[in-house]
């Protein structure tokens, strides 16, 4: 969990609750059902919701749009559910700019430099919170 690319339809404006606050979705509908009724089957319905607690509900998920619809690239933060960290952008290097520019958090209060970002985007298109190793703690994008 971290940083995470979504790609959403152009004029994609991600929903918000409690006046300004984003409402976190999560990112895979489609397969959190799935894996839910493999254990319904596999287990049972009352231990399937012991496990999940419930099922996946629509409405905690981003949109299941057709892929010639999910043209553009948003920058999610996915330590919670995830909301958006930028707007939605055209191409991975107007996106790599706009988190450089405004110094958006790769972790905390680090940010990350235009081509931290852009590989992050291009491949593999997310990057935990942070690492701890030699040289110290710091942000996934960073690495």
């Amino acid at each position: 969990m971290g940083r995470e690319v979504r790609m959403v339809p152009k004029d994609w404006e991600h929903p918000k609750q409690y006046g300004d606050r984003y409402q976190p979705l999560f990112d895979g509908y489609r397969a959190a059902l799935a894996e839910f009724e493999a254990d319904v089957k596999e287990k049972g319905l009352d231990e399937a919701l012991d496990w999940h607690g419930r099922g996946p509900v629509t409405d905690d998920y981003m949109p299941d749009w057709p892929q010639d619809e999910r043209t553009h690239y948003m920058m999610y933060e996915t330590t919670s559910e995830g909301t958006p960290i930028s707007p939605a952008m055209e191409t991975p290097e107007q996106l790599a700019q706009w988190l450089a520019d405004n110094k958006a958090s790769a972790f905390g209060s680090e940010t990350a430099t235009y081509e931290q970002w852009l590989r992050m985007i291009r491949g593999p298109g997310w990057a935990p919170s942070a690492v701890f190793d030699s040289k110290g703690l710091r942000s996934g994008v960073a690495l």
